[in-house]
């Protein structure tokens, strides 16, 4: 049945990951295994929107190249590496939620796998702003202060939870963007969380409920044709 739902397989991995980020932190090994993790998702991701319109081959660049990058700066920590491969799964967590968008917007019709999608496709999207924050603590260290930790930077499970508390409008967590620059990030998040709701959330609500009535009606006719 999941296969029958990419979407769904998507989503549930994306969560299972947010359960095993915060144990892969503070080692190199433990980084290997989220970059690895990582990797499975980005390949759920190309799988899930492999019929969409737009080409597929810049975003597999793409993930292979932020991997790839990714690892060695596990391995072998360095500013640059850690910049450019935040760029591109940035990059690619967009890519892969405007095109859940599409398969989302192309029909008037209501599937399961649509309404897993509108999960996945709002996990993809904090997780391409997540990966915005990186870039922005990378270049401007100290960024994200919390009043729980002494430390100048933010691991990525607490850059995470900034993207999930700031895109839902739940508020914006415990981690504060001290510099303009961070403070710009957020407030786009912000506006893009309120228009996802606005878009899709509502189109889906008010879909089923034209469905509905649409079925109300094909029922009633049908009674009044059996009279």
């Amino acid at each position: 049945m999941l296969v029958r739902h990419p979407s769904a397989i998507l989503l549930l991995v994306q969560l299972l990951g947010v359960l095993i980020y915060p144990y892969t932190e503070g080692n190199s090994a433990g980084r290997v295994v989220f970059e690895a993790f990582g990797v499975t998702v980005l390949a759920l991701a190309i799988w899930v929107v492999r019929p969409s319109p737009t080409p597929t081959s810049i975003a597999v660049a793409l993930a292979i190249t932020g991997s790839a990058l990714s690892i060695a700066d596990a391995i072998h920590p360095s500013v640059t590496l850690q910049l450019i491969a935040a760029i591109c799964h940035a990059l690619f967590y967009f890519w892969a939620a405007v095109n859940l968008m599409i398969y989302m917007l192309a029909d008037a019709r209501i599937t399961t796998d649509e309404l897993f999608a509108v999960g996945a496709t709002f996990t993809l999207v904090a997780w391409g702003f997540a990966y915005l924050f990186v870039m922005v603590q990378t270049l401007q260290p100290g960024c994200f202060l919390t009043p729980f930790s002494p430390l100048p930077q933010r691991s990525w499970s607490e850059l995470l939870f900034l993207s999930f508390t700031n895109l839902s409008s739940t508020g914006i967590s415990d981690i504060a963007p001290v510099t303009t620059q961070a403070r710009s990030v957020v407030m786009i998040e912000q506006l893009a969380g309120l228009g996802y709701v606005a878009l899709f959330v509502s189109r889906l609500v008010g879909l089923t409920l034209s469905r509905q009535v649409a079925r109300r009606q094909a029922e009633a006719g049908d009674a009044g044709t059996d009279e």
